[in-house]
């Protein structure tokens, strides 16, 4: 039970320098989760993406005082904080003007402990926890946070990317440790986003309980639908969905962590992390396993089988030739009708291996003019010669005993 007047808060940094593995839902959902038990919480937004302060329903107006002014400007902490919609719960909000502190603040003194003076203020007597979201790495934000923290929890996200940083991780950390906060202690890990239908899954969380052992917490935060729709009403995932897995999960996080007291040895010095091999998938096929002599008795041969009956091919059906014009059957006159050229009912076919006898259908011709008629559309660019007249069409070749030059075409029988 939490005690009727705060005492001294438990300053809890949630870091991990890869970003996605769930450090933003864990401190509004864990600070969500302990408001609920009863406990006055102050969950410090320390990232500059506001990715905690939007989840905890904080508009962009309220948020005129952030924890970049409360860093660089040294604004007094008490100005800056704002209360959420969930009892006992409160939040310093931040916005991307804490991207630019940590250029300001490498020629600060003490820079590394700026977080730690502002929070000294609100410590006693006024909150029971305060967790600090850090930003998705180990720049300056992250070494303040370690600083003014004195337990530390490391969410894990059960994928294989996430346990590469992680060594690099604990290795700040007991640098921070040994060189500027001795008190500095790993109070435990979490694994978040846990995918039971993965065989990989559940290779990470064995090999981090292998590794670590007692430090990782027994709850383990599953991927749901909820927890990823919860941020954009502005909600923890208590408030949004109660009876929900996810909120089921923190809610159980927050009596692990409450429960469980801070470290009192320090952390550990970590040298072969975990590593997760999965095994290569061969996709070769088996050879086959060579058959045995009463076996080979029994494959029937080739001849042995039933042949199948041929199919019947069907008969060539005859195609007959085309047939022959005659004079008649070319038409008359181009500009007389638009039908297409009649085909003369079909004569004596072609003897094999001969070509269609070629005929001469003379179409427009220089002559002296017998009567006027009008060019064949067959050639309509062509205007006949004032003083001459186009021959009748349907004339042949040997029709003609002058010399006049004649424009003709060949026509083959079968219509072309």
């Amino acid at each position: 039970m939490p005690p009727e007047t705060p005492g001294i808060a438990r300053v809890i940094a949630i870091a991990n320098q890869k970003g996605g593995v769930g450090k933003s839902t864990t401190a509004v959902s864990l600070g969500a989760s302990l408001a609920d038990l009863g406990y006055r919480v102050l969950v410090v937004d320390l990232d500059p993406q506001g990715n905690a302060s939007t989840g905890l329903g904080i508009r962009h107006e309220a948020r005129e005082i952030t924890v970049y002014d409360v860093i660089v400007s040294e604004a007094s902490v008490n100005d800056a904080i704002v209360k959420t919609p969930v009892p006992r719960l409160s939040a310093l909000p931040s916005t991307i003007d804490l991207a630019g502190a940590e250029i300001e603040l490498v020629s600060q003194f003490s820079r590394e402990t700026r977080l730690k003076k502002a929070l000294a203020t609100v410590r006693e007597g006024v909150y029971d926890f305060i967790l600090v979201d850090c930003p998705p790495s180990l720049g300056l934000l992250t070494i303040n946070a370690l600083t003014a923290a004195e337990e530390l929890i490391v969410p894990i996200q059960c994928e294989y990317y996430a346990l590469e940083g992680l060594g690099q991780l604990l290795r700040n950390v007991s640098l921070v440790q040994q060189n500027i906060n001795q008190g500095l202690r790993l109070s435990g890990i979490v694994m978040t986003m846990f995918d039971p239908r993965t065989k990989l899954s559940e290779q990470v969380v064995e090999e981090v309980r292998r590794y670590f052992g007692e430090l990782v917490y027994d709850v383990i935060i599953p991927r749901t639908v909820r927890l990823s729709e919860a941020p954009g009403f502005g909600q923890p995932i208590t408030v949004y969905d109660p009876r929900s897995k996810g909120a089921a999960s923190y809610r159980e996080l927050g009596r692990e962590v409450a429960l469980r007291p801070p470290p009192t040895e320090p952390m550990p010095t970590f040298d072969d992390l975990p590593t997760v091999v999965v095994p290569a998938i061969d996709a070769s096929p088996a050879p086959a396993e060579p058959l045995q002599e009463e076996e080979l008795d029994e494959v029937p041969m080739v001849h042995d089988l039933p042949q199948p009956e041929p199919v019947p091919q069907p008969e060539p059906v005859p195609i007959p030739p085309p047939a022959a014009l005659d004079e008649e059957d070319v038409w008359e006159d181009a500009d007389a009708s638009t039908e297409p050229p009649r085909v003369a009912p079909p004569s004596s076919p072609t003897p094999p291996g001969h070509l269609p006898e070629r005929r001469v259908v003379v179409i427009d011709e220089d002559a002296e003019p017998a009567t006027p008629t009008k060019p064949s559309r067959a050639d309509p660019e062509t205007e006949p010669a004032e003083g001459h007249a186009v021959a009748d069409i349907g004339a042949t070749l040997e029709d003609d005993e002058g010399t006049h030059k004649r424009r003709w075409r060949l026509f083959r029988k079968g219509g072309e």
